[in-house]
């Protein structure tokens, strides 16, 4: 056999087993569609684990930063955190009877999401600090508990919590079990997220980072409480996302995924540190399983992130294409 023959006998015996032992790696990963994408994030995870290899990462450094809203779980048509404020205003609306002429309340109760959205950040601002403030963290805490048990997503009828990613548990799941520390930092209430996060995504509640209202320390019928205040104490997004990385980890991470613009600063940060790093985007293009938008969505707008995405060579997870499903099977 001649060496020509003899290197192409060879090649054909070495690639199918180099592939097979490339998709055993990211068997972890199922709901991941084979090919480039997957295959960068487990080479990255690989590279990160091996010590001495270019790619190392101590164990100690290996954080790892998500989004919530669009990145863990659905976002449209609106924030969930907003439907679960728009179900306490008609909760609370008995106690206020005023609201039924005074916007946004009165479009709240009514039903004319239109209407409130039109009102811009003053208006969502107005029914957030109604509806989330008040009350002690501890009660705070139980509300938020007992809507998700019960709220329904207005167009798939599917529990909130089922309405999260499957590849992106997957994924989770696997940064856990190769040293990663994995933290949620959203736009979204910290209080919020923390009820339910160790449940949907085996995130424990210290690993949140959100946006939150001020808290007072005060004694009520002997005891100690945590009472919540109508007034912003910390936003977590865009710029305010590396600002909460620092506060509440200390360590600028090696990983961070998003879905938007809120999260460009985050992903710069990232991008930033010393050693190795992987920045990634959810992008939202499978309008038939779940809901295509980026640049003119009104919910998770995602247009200089995905230029800058482009032009730095971060990883863009296209829904439709990487994703072989998106939320996990409902539960009976």
């Amino acid at each position: 056999m001649n060496r020509s023959l003899q290197t192409i006998v060879i090649l054909l015996l070495v690639l199918p087993l180099s592939v097979t032992a490339a998709e055993a790696r990211a068997d972890a990963l199922p709901s991941w569609q084979y090919g480039a994408t997957k295959l960068r994030i487990v080479q990255f995870v690989e590279r990160a684990t091996t010590p001495g290899g270019p790619g190392w990462v101590p164990a100690a450094e290996r954080i790892a930063v998500f989004d919530n809203d669009g990145t863990l779980w659905a976002e449209q048509p609106l924030y969930f955190q907003l439907f679960f404020a728009l179900d306490r205003i008609k909760a609370l609306a008995p106690e206020h009877p005023e609201w039924k002429e005074q916007q946004p309340f009165k479009a709240a109760l009514e039903g004319d999401m239109n209407a409130v959205l039109a009102g811009g950040k003053k208006a969502i601002l107005d029914i957030v600090m109604a509806s989330h403030a008040g009350n002690t963290a501890a009660e705070f805490g139980s509300i938020v508990a007992d809507w998700i048990e019960t709220a329904r997503h207005p167009t798939t009828g599917r529990p909130y919590t089922e309405m999260v990613y499957q590849p992106m548990l997957e994924l989770l799941a696997y940064l856990r079990a190769n040293g990663f520390k994995t933290y949620i930092v959203s736009g979204g209430g910290v209080e919020f997220i923390r009820v339910w996060s160790e449940r949907a995504y085996g995130i424990p509640p210290e690993q949140v980072i959100g946006s939150s209202i001020k808290l007072e320390f005060e004694l009520r019928d002997g005891g100690p409480v945590l009472v919540r205040k109508a007034e912003v104490d910390f936003v977590d997004d865009k710029a305010g996302k590396p600002v909460g990385i620092q506060k509440y980890i200390g360590r600028r991470p090696v990983l961070a995924f998003g879905n938007s613009d809120g999260d460009l600063q985050m992903l710069k940060w990232t991008a930033a540190g010393a050693g190795p790093s992987l920045m990634a985007i959810v992008h939202h293009t499978d309008s038939e399983r779940e809901w295509a938008y980026d640049r003119e969505s009104h919910i998770g707008t995602l247009d200089a992130a995905l230029d800058e995405a482009r032009v730095r060579g971060w990883l863009v997870v296209d829904m439709a294409r990487d994703w072989n499903a998106v939320h996990p099977p409902a539960e009976e």
